[in-house]
């Protein structure tokens, strides 16, 4: 019986860690030579949802730092090879956990369990619980050409309620993640 639950709580561990597994993706313009783009403007994306300050502050900082770690430079210049731009957005959805502590009603497991026909009591506890779903779009212009080049979304991103360091430390594995395999690899 020990063994059941110990395989319960391990199970429902699991469940509950997929359940908040990020979601990142991202798609590229597969025609572009991205080893040509070195620098990169901050440009706002015309009214797309924002964080507040200090939020804004943190992707910036945690994208500015990636991209350096890619060679791409950030400038003020209208001359940039790329403009980038993000967004935000910001829900909830309930979810209902739930787990049961017995096996129920069932013909048994042969003669020395329960026999034929056996019973055996169970109880199911469930709970529910608001998560917060927070998704950062980042997009990347062709300056030039004024053409989207690369697109990627992180959900699961951003929490209001977490505490700053923890909100600090979300952001920039989510960016590093996001970022992964940028520039992209192209075909010719």
């Amino acid at each position: 019986m020990k063994k059941l639950a110990f395989l319960t709580i391990v199970l429902l561990l699991l469940g509950a860690h997929s359940s908040f597994a990020q979601d990142v993706r991202y798609d590229f313009d597969k025609d572009k030579d991205f080893s040509k783009y070195k620098t990169y403007k901050w440009v706002p994306i015309k009214g797309a949802d924002l964080p507040d300050d200090l939020t804004a502050k943190q992707i910036t900082s945690a994208i500015d730092a990636e991209l350096a770690k890619k060679g791409l430079t950030k400038t003020d210049s209208d001359n940039a090879n790329l403009y980038i731009g993000y967004q935000t957005a910001l829900g909830t959805e309930k979810q209902f956990t739930s787990y049961n502590t017995g096996w129920g009603y069932g013909p048994g497991w042969g003669r020395g369990w329960y026999g034929y026909g056996g019973m055996a009591t169970t109880t199911t506890y469930g709970s529910t619980s608001t998560i917060y779903v927070g998704q950062l779009d980042l997009s990347m212009y062709d300056a030039a050409q004024k053409e989207l080049v690369w697109r990627g979304a992180a959900t699961k991103t951003l929490d209001p309620k977490a505490k700053p360091e923890k909100k600090e430390k979300n952001i920039t594995k989510t960016v590093q993640k996001l970022l992964k395999n940028f520039p992209p690899v192209t075909k010719k």
